[in-house]
């Protein structure tokens, strides 16, 4: 796996060597960073973001972002597997300066957010596809105000995946990727 674009493009990214994390397809990350960058429907750029990266995985969406300009990513990964892949990919890329890594469960790393000082342009949500309490954390976010007034919520589901998603979030759009569902809201 590599980065796409911008300063970092073409540079490898480390995947966990076992088949507990999902790695984000390639296929799947360019297409929503295309969204981003060339959508009408949505406002939120990459450029000078602050970004919350939940269940990191990799941390390929994370580092994808870094590369294209975004201020500061915060990962959250609790597969202290996949916690060691991100941090050797942060310290590959010299990506420190742009990175926060946590080894928290995603749900308690919400319920403890300082809220002050915990405003995202964008939150990715990318749980394992078996996860069936997404509406939890997405409702904590938003009681939370994590999002910025003018963020984005990008949700990575299964394009099978029947959870009707919290009332207090607005879905902007939604694609599918191959067996990807790709939900963008606020």
């Amino acid at each position: 796996m590599r980065i796409i674009s911008g300063t970092l493009k073409g540079k490898k990214i480390e995947l966990p060597r076992d088949k507990s994390t999902r790695p984000l397809r390639d296929l799947v990350k360019e297409s929503i960073f295309n969204v981003l960058e060339h959508s009408n429907k949505i406002q939120t750029k990459i450029k000078d973001a602050i970004i919350l990266d939940l269940f990191s995985g990799s941390g390929s969406f994370g580092l994808e972002a870094i590369s294209r300009g975004a201020k500061k990513v915060t990962f959250i990964e609790n597969y202290f597997n996949a916690y060691e892949v991100i941090l050797k990919n942060i310290n590959n890329l010299n990506c420190q300066d742009f990175s926060e890594l946590k080894n928290y469960d995603c749900f308690q790393f919400i319920d403890g957010a300082d809220t002050k000082n915990s405003k995202f342009d964008l939150i990715f949500i990318d749980p394992p596809y078996k996860e069936k309490n997404i509406n939890i954390l997405l409702d904590k976010i938003i009681e939370k105000k994590m999002l910025d007034k003018s963020g984005l919520l990008i949700i990575h589901r299964h394009k099978k995946d029947d959870i009707k998603l919290s009332s207090k979030i607005s879905i902007i759009d939604e694609r599918f990727y191959g067996i990807s569902k790709i939900i963008f809201a606020n």
